[in-house]
């Protein structure tokens, strides 16, 4: 596989992590560490399922709703029981580690053999330009799987990310955007915030739970520690798409997070091609966080400084 047309497809594929992560933390400003637990969910549950023959689309349907199941446990937690935010997704991700192992039986399932979401779009590419196609980026030589994945990710990140424009401007929506704004103002209107929370943790994970089925089927396995840094990767993707397109409004929002998630995955592939260890990707990919989170403040610092009159 091309260098460019992975890392747009992995990154496709992890836009859903960066549209969960912008739903909890720039939303409702909920630092939710279940992503961590709720992405290698959503791959052991598709991964499992497929295995035993199920239908793809509703193995990533079956996915994508322990993922919400996940996200409003959380929620729970928090709301009703009163636990601290970041405890409670600590709480929850750590059990569903054990979920994971119990849902798999065992700490990796393959599905080298299976049928996934890409198979029926790669025997169309099959009928259509035999065994291997050639890609007409740069004239890149693609195998059918590789073109295949990379159309279908793309179509439905499209998808999923018009749905959820669309689903920010309905009424739920508005009151989901309002109560992480203002949530005494909601509280004033009548609305019940701690259930806008609730189904908002739920819709963050449920994306993120699809972000991890996707990829298990994309790299042709799942593993029960394939979640592990996955919330600085969301946050990572994030920063450098809002820095690129801004956000002015939620659909801007909306374009940055898919944007980042593919700007970062070209990123990290560039590094890993140039000779970085892949063993220090993560630590990489912290640093970078740590750096992008304190250089605006760091900046504005030293502008207050340079404009104070000398005594």
């Amino acid at each position: 596989m091309s260098l460019l047309v992975g890392a747009i497809s992995i990154g496709l594929v992890l836009t859903f992590l960066a549209l969960g992560i912008f739903i909890s933390l720039r939303v409702f400003k909920f630092a939710d560490i279940t992503a961590e637990g709720s992405f290698a969910l959503g791959g052991a549950s598709a991964a499992i399922l497929l295995v035993t023959g199920v239908n793809p689309l509703l193995a990533t349907l079956v996915a994508v709703v322990s993922g919400f199941l996940a996200g409003m446990a959380t929620g729970l937690l928090n709301t009703r029981l009163k636990v601290h935010e970041l405890l409670s997704g600590i709480l929850v991700m750590t059990a569903l580690y054990s979920i994971n192992l119990r849902v798999m039986g065992k700490s990796n399932v393959s599905l080298l053999n299976a049928e996934t979401l890409f198979t029926p779009l790669q025997r169309l590419v099959d009928k259509m330009y035999g065994p291997e196609a050639y890609s007409i980026i740069l004239g890149w030589k693609l195998s059918s799987f590789d073109l295949a994945a990379c159309l279908g990710v793309f179509l439905v990140a499209v998808v999923i990310a018009w749905l959820l424009n669309l689903f920010f401007r309905t009424h739920i929506g508005t009151a989901m955007r309002a109560t992480g704004d203002n949530p005494q103002m909601i509280r004033a209107l009548g609305q019940d915030t701690n259930t806008m929370l609730i189904l908002g943790l739920g819709l963050s994970n449920a994306l993120i739970a699809l972000s991890g089925a996707l990829l298990a089927q994309f790299q042709g396995f799942a593993d029960v520690q394939m979640g592990i840094g996955m919330m600085v990767w969301g946050i990572a993707s994030l920063i450098i798409g809002e820095a690129l397109i801004g956000i002015r409004s939620t659909a801007m929002s909306i374009v940055a997070a898919v944007s980042g998630s593919i700007v970062f995955r070209l990123l990290v592939s560039i590094a890993l091609r140039w000779g970085l260890n892949p063993n220090d990707l993560k630590l990489i990919t912290a640093v970078f966080v740590l750096l992008a989170l304190a250089l605006p403040g760091f900046l504005d610092k030293i502008k207050r400084t340079e404009g104070r009159p000398s005594a």
